[in-house]
């Protein structure tokens, strides 16, 4: 049996020529999901199968990645060109709202479009990746965090980043990505080719680099009251996936959230899971999500 995703580009309203993988039914809910660095689409592949009977289901190439198209600059990359594109996107599937599910920087961007752009975002997930308040206040406070994200201002300089991911055929993929999960299995040789591609476009090691260079400071780490939205809270139904054994990213990033929310907020934990927690223990993510997204269903019906 096939998998069961087809490929379909869209030019957004701002002229940003993007990919999207997208399988299920254009009648049912919308999901679109956003994916993480280093990666791209096909890091939802477990989720594509498993919702596309009962979802219509996007997953698009970020920004810079993949044939999606990669403008030159760091401004261009800024949360509100990312959550931008989000909402464009929605737009051109001819629907107005959407469940919005992120990993990792996908899930800065969701965190992101639900605090600029709540009218769009039915239901939220977002998947190792804080509350950017909370990651905020621990990149200022948390010695330990900041240790942790010691790459995020490695980054920051020029060229030497771009030539690290380039040596040895994007070797650095292998080891940010298979090397780093609690379940390397997950991985196939194949899997990782995928990732590779989506770097094939000599700007989209750039590019993705900077989603770093143009929100660290502006964004990431601003602190409460310099920037307007990261100061709202969250009304859409919300759940976080976190994978304790994260690398990356503590699992004291989740704690004190509850404040953040006036709709529902859950947090399912999965401790011997990592970073890539949708792809190392995707039978049990599916479940969650599908629980999560069960009145959808319901009210459909």
């Amino acid at each position: 049996m096939g998998n069961p995703w087809w490929f379909e580009k869209y030019r957004l309203s701002s002229g940003l020529n993007m990919r999207v993988a997208r399988c299920g039914s254009s009648a049912a809910p919308l999901v679109v999901m956003l994916h993480g660095f280093p990666e791209c689409w096909y890091s939802w592949r477990h989720q594509l199968r498993a919702l596309s009977d009962s979802f219509d289901c996007v997953a698009p190439e970020m920004r810079g990645y993949g044939e999606t198209d990669a403008p030159r600059g760091k401004i261009n990359y800024s949360l509100d060109k990312l959550v931008g594109d989000v909402a464009q996107l929605i737009t051109a599937l001819g629907r107005k709202r959407a469940v919005i599910v992120g990993h990792d920087w996908g899930g800065g961007v969701a965190w992101a479009t639900a605090l600029m752009r709540p009218g769009i975002v039915e239901r939220l997930v977002v998947m190792n990746c804080p509350h950017l308040r909370r990651l905020g206040e621990e990149l200022r406070r948390n010695p330990r965090q900041m240790l942790r994200s010691w790459y995020m201002l490695f980054f920051q300089l020029p060229a030497l980043p771009e030539a690290l991911f380039r040596a040895c055929n994007f070797a650095i993929l292998e080891r940010s990505i298979r090397h780093k999960a609690v379940a390397m299995d997950a991985f196939s040789d194949a899997d990782m080719e995928y990732f590779r591609a989506a770097f094939r476009n000599p700007y989209s090691i750039t590019a993705a680099l900077n989603y770093y260079r143009a929100n660290l400071r502006a964004g990431l780490t601003s602190r409460s009251g310099e920037s307007d939205w990261i100061d709202k809270k969250i009304g859409a139904p919300t759940l976080v996936i976190w994978g304790e054994q994260d690398f990356a990213l503590g699992k004291e990033l989740t704690y004190g959230m509850e404040a953040l929310f006036t709709d529902d907020f859950a947090i399912r934990y999965i401790a011997d899971a990592g970073h890539w927690v949708q792809q190392e223990k995707p039978d049990l993510v599916n479940r969650y999500l599908r629980e999560f997204l069960r009145p959808l269903l319901e009210r459909s019906r």
